[in-house]
């Protein structure tokens, strides 16, 4: 499980520095104007999947309404992530996610749920429930100032 965890072993703080700042990239992607999340899920050595905040598939892309607030079915960067890789032959068990800013509550469960046992954040999410949750259910979390 180490190994899993760590694979890169002495130099895991500087991948994951890396990742980290591939997923801001991956953030742009975004069209939301408020905030840009970006996400990778990585096992092993391998992206497996990754994911950008936005409107579900077939919808428009735009994530405010009129008064600028954030339209309620916009999907954050995680659930994203977790569920293209549910969509492949892949297995996020024992992975560790990316993301450029702390998962909400709910994306704390689908996290708990997807077997992802780190996660790894650059910006705090203005709420702490889920970093929270995430520490219950004793999946590490890491903050990393870039």
């Amino acid at each position: 499980m180490q190994q899993e965890l760590y694979p890169y072993g002495d130099r895991q703080d500087q991948f994951d520095r890396r990742y980290l700042e591939m997923a801001q990239i991956w953030a742009k992607n975004s069209y939301c104007t408020r905030r840009q999340v970006g996400a990778l899920i990585v096992k092993g050595r391998m992206i497996i999947s990754d994911g950008f905040n936005g409107t579900p598939s077939g919808f428009e892309n735009i994530c405010e309404d009129e008064e600028g607030k954030t339209k309620p079915y916009v999907l954050h960067a995680e659930a994203n992530a977790i569920t293209k890789v549910a969509k492949s032959n892949n297995s996020s068990e024992g992975a560790t996610l990316y993301v450029t800013s702390s998962p909400c509550v709910e994306c704390a469960k689908l996290i708990i749920q997807s077997g992802i046992r780190r996660v790894v954040y650059k910006d705090d999410y203005h709420k702490f429930e889920g970093i929270e949750l995430l520490q219950r259910a004793k999946i590490e979390v890491v903050k990393i100032d870039l």
